[in-house]
């Protein structure tokens, strides 16, 4: 990336790990929240890093930036999560450049998905780069490539049918619990955590059950209370959890807590209770288990749940990825304009300069001199001139090195050093 003039260092690198090496345990010591994803962007600011991008969902954490070595991005991670260089390695990816490129345009449409077709990525792009941006690591080439990424994201959800149906982790829990639980309308359900996935659940959940019985608890009642609202749902205090653990029949667990927030000693109930985990990193302890009436189910089993609508969607991928190409060369067009920016920045400027000799040597020369009318037509004709040299430095067929080498050798174009 040295020669597209965007960054002091010569790569642009992805690294992080997903659910197709690393267990949600592993996942888990990875994962970010926002007060850590602000850390790692402050953290990198100092080091040098430039144009990051942080992502942390359920089932992958990673970074995208320009650095000298990939190494100095694993060492941020690491250093704000709890997992170590040696844990992130045992099942880490690190992608180069145009491999880093080809690697985000994946993630956002949804084909490196844990369940395929599933845009919800696209919103943490967003607000990830939002976040990249109000702390000024930004730049150029990660604005536009984000922006590259999210129009072929909807391009290929409005002309493909890769998202047919509802394909989420959210969905993917509802359906379980339609396939193994009997009469669920009568069925008692609580929903502990209302983030996204929580929210998401909620909805799915009264849209294909039916289901009168629904208690939200939140550790913020209030957020559990907005969302109650909406659907018209019996809201507890957190500090009613144990209490309404013993009453229900599905605990569906989808809070962003750190450790566990659900353990056997919570648990004091006899009848049989179905508990969908739905956190990274993990919200419910294994020796929950250890009770006879226990059935605990987590996300990575949820997300492997597969239906005709799954293969249907399979169909879509070579049409997904033709739109990604189209997108991407587009992207690459203007990367490749970043390698001439600076000869045409400094042609115009030269051009800028031999315009304003002439108009101030015909301006004390002529008395009648129309000083304005001489402007806009010189003005006029750099602009033409620039726009010709561009366009023959954007022909495929041009050899641009010997192009630029050319341009500079005969204007005696001085470039900035950036």
């Amino acid at each position: 990336m040295k020669n597209y003039h965007i960054s002091k260092h010569p790569s642009f690198f992805a690294v992080g790990l997903s659910y197709k090496k690393a267990e949600a345990e592993v996942r888990g010591k990875f994962s970010l929240d926002v007060p850590k994803i602000d850390a790692i962007i402050l953290d990198a600011q100092k080091q040098g890093v430039e144009g990051l991008l942080t992502i942390s969902t359920c089932n992958r954490t990673e970074l995208f930036g320009f650095a000298q070595q990939p190494f100095q991005l694993i060492k941020l991670l690491c250093d704000h999560t709890q997992g170590s260089i040696e844990e992130f390695q045992e099942v880490a990816y690190v992608y180069k450049n145009h491999d880093a490129i080809n690697h985000l345009f994946k993630v956002g449409t949804g084909l490196d998905s844990q369940i395929l077709g599933d845009f919800e990525i696209i919103s943490q792009i967003k607000q990830s780069f939002s976040r990249s941006k109000k702390h000024g690591m930004s730049n150029p080439f990660l604005e536009r490539l984000c922006n590259s990424v999210i129009q072929a994201s909807k391009r290929i959800k409005n002309e493909t049918e890769l998202s047919t149906g509802a394909t989420s982790v959210a969905f993917a829990s509802v359906k379980y619990i339609l396939h193994n639980i009997s009469d669920i309308s009568s069925k008692n359900i609580l929903l502990f955590g209302t983030g996204k996935i929580g929210r998401n659940t909620c909805e799915n959940l009264i849209k294909h059950t039916n289901n009168k019985h629904i208690t939200l608890i939140n550790r913020t009642k209030e957020k559990a209370e907005a969302i109650a609202g909406k659907f018209q749902l019996l809201v507890k205090d957190y500090g009613d959890l144990q209490t309404e653990i013993r009453k229900t029949d599905i605990l569906v667990v989808a809070t962003g807590a750190q450790l566990p927030t659900i353990s056997k000693s919570l648990l004091h109930t006899k009848k049989p209770l179905l508990i969908l985990d739905l956190s990274v990193p993990k919200n419910v302890a294994d020796n929950v288990l250890e009770l006879d009436n226990v059935t605990l189910v987590h996300l990575d089993q949820l997300s492997q749940i597969t239906d005709e609508n799954l293969n249907k969607r399979k169909e879509y991928i070579p049409k997904a990825y033709d739109i990604i190409e189209e997108v991407k060369l587009d992207f690459i067009k203007w990367l490749e304009s970043r390698k001439f920016a600076p000869v045409i920045n400094a042609l115009k400027a030269k051009l800028m300069t031999m315009k304003e000799e002439e108009l101030d040597f015909h301006s004390k020369k002529l008395q009648d001199f129309n000083q304005e009318q001489a402007e806009l037509v010189s003005e006029r004709i750099i602009q033409k001139i620039t726009k010709q040299v561009a366009n023959h430095l954007r022909k495929s067929d041009a050899d641009t090195d010997d192009s630029l080498a050319l341009i500079q050798e005969v204007f005696q174009l001085e470039l900035n050093s950036k």
